[in-house]
C-alpha cells in the first residue's frame, strides 16, 4: 500500500495525528507502510505466541527488542479488541514508534471473548444456517475493518473449523461467503488469504479444486507445520502440500512439530527437514514470500516467561535466516 504526501497520509490516515506530530515521524511510518509488502526476508512473528495476554505496547517493544521487524496480530478480543476503533489507534502508534510493520491479520475463529483459538463459539465462514453466516460475515467484515485506521495487506482465513468435513451445502456457504469478503476486502486494500488445515475442506487439493470451480482469485497461505501432519510418506509431505497452491501462494506460517499433532514448535525444534521445506518455499510464483513464525505460547505455572519464549523465537529466525541465504 503506497502512501503519499504528508497532507495526503493525514488525511487518509488521521488518527497518527495524535501518536506522530514532526514530519519526519510521519515520513518514517509512511516508509514503513511502503516497505510492507516487501517482508519476506524480514524477521516476522505471529502474536499467537501470546494469544492469552492483551497485546500492549510492552509486549510489541519486547518483540521488536527481539529483533523482529514485523507482526501477524491475532484477531481473538481478549487479545486484541479489532471492534474498539481507540485500541487500533493506540496499536498503530506503538508499531509505528517500534518500527514494526503489520505483515497480516489472521481473521478471528470465535465469536466471542475467548482469548484462545480453542475456546468458544467457531466463527466459520462455511456456516451452512443463513443467519449464522451472516453473523459470521459481520463479525469477519469488522475485523477487516482495522485497515480503516492500521493498513495491513493480507488476512488469514481457516476454511471453516479444525474438523471441517466436505459438504456441498458448506461448499457453497463458503463460496458466498468469500465472495462478499472479499469485495469487502478489496475496498480496504486487503487480499484474503486461505490457509491449508488439517480439516477436509482445508486439504491443499481441496482449496485448489474450490479456487478453480468458484473461480474467486483466491491467493493462499501456507501452513508448514499442518503441511507434515498430511498423509503420506514424511519426507515428501511439504512438497506435495504446497505443489496445488504453489501458484498462488503468496505468505506461509512457519512451524515445527513431530509429525504426530499441531504443536507449533520453533523450527528445528520437530521432525521437519528445513533444507527441503525452504527449497520448496523458495519455488513459489511470489517473489518476496512473507515467512511467519506461529509459534504455541507456552501458558502454566512451569511454562517459560514471555522474554524466554521470544528468546527460543528469535533463535530460530536466526537459523530460518541463514538456511534461506
Amino acid at each position: 500500500m503506497q502512501i503519499g504526501s504528508t497532507a495526503t497520509l493525514a488525511r487518509s490516515r488521521p488518527f497518527l495525528i495524535s501518536h506522530i506530530t514532526s514530519d519526519e515521524g510521519i515520513a518514517r511510518f509512511a516508509k514503513l507502510m511502503d516497505n510492507i509488502r516487501d517482508n519476506s526476508m524480514r524477521r516476522l512473528l505471529s502474536t499467537y505466541l501470546f494469544v492469552s495476554r492483551k497485546l500492549t505496547r510492552d509486549l510489541l517493544g519486547q518483540i521488536a527488542a527481539a529483533g523482529f521487524q514485523g507482526v501477524e496480530i491475532f484477531c481473538s478480543r481478549a487479545h486484541f479488541d479489532y471492534t474498539n476503533k481507540a485500541v487500533v489507534r493506540e496499536i498503530a502508534g506503538t508499531l509505528a514508534d517500534q518500527r514494526l510493520s503489520l505483515a497480516s491479520l489472521h481473521a478471528p475463529t470465535s465469536r466471542d471473548l475467548s482469548a484462545t483459538r480453542e475456546g468458544g463459539q467457531p466463527l466459520s465462514i462455511c456456516e451452512v444456517e443463513r443467519v449464522r453466516r451472516v453473523e459470521a460475515m459481520d463479525e469477519l467484515k469488522r475485523a477487516i475493518d482495522v485497515a480503516d485506521e492500521l493498513p495491513f495487506p493480507r488476512m488469514i482465513f481457516h476454511m471453516g473449523g479444525s474438523r471441517e468435513t466436505h459438504d456441498l451445502r458448506k461448499r457453497d456457504a463458503a463460496f458466498s461467503t468469500l465472495e462478499h469478503l472479499m469485495l469487502h476486502a478489496r475496498h480496504a486494500g486487503v487480499t484474503i488469504c486461505i490457509e491449508n488445515t488439517l480439516s477436509e475442506m482445508g486439504a491443499p487439493e481441496y482449496l485448489r479444486s474450490f479456487a478453480e470451480d468458484t473461480r474467486l482469485p483466491l491467493r493462499f497461505n501456507f501452513d508448514t507445520g499442518h503441511a507434515h501432519l498430511a498423509d503420506g510418506p514424511a519426507a515428501e509431505r511439504i512438497e506435495a502440500s504446497f505443489a496445488p497452491l504453489r501458484e498462488h501462494a503468496v505468505s506461509a506460517h512457519v512451524h515445527d512439530n513431530h509429525g504426530e499433532k499441531d504443536e507449533h514448535l520453533a523450527p528445528y525444534d520437530g521432525t521437519i527437514d528445513w533444507a527441503a521445506a525452504i527449497t520448496t518455499l523458495r519455488s513459489t510464483k511470489e517473489k518476496d514470500l512473507p515467512l511467519m513464525l506461529e509459534l504455541k505460547e507456552k501458558i502454566g505455572p512451569d511454562a517459560p516467561s514471555p522474554q524466554q519464549q521470544l528468546d527460543v523465537a528469535k533463535k530460530a529466525a536466526d537459523r530460518l535466516e541463514e538456511a534461506w541465504g
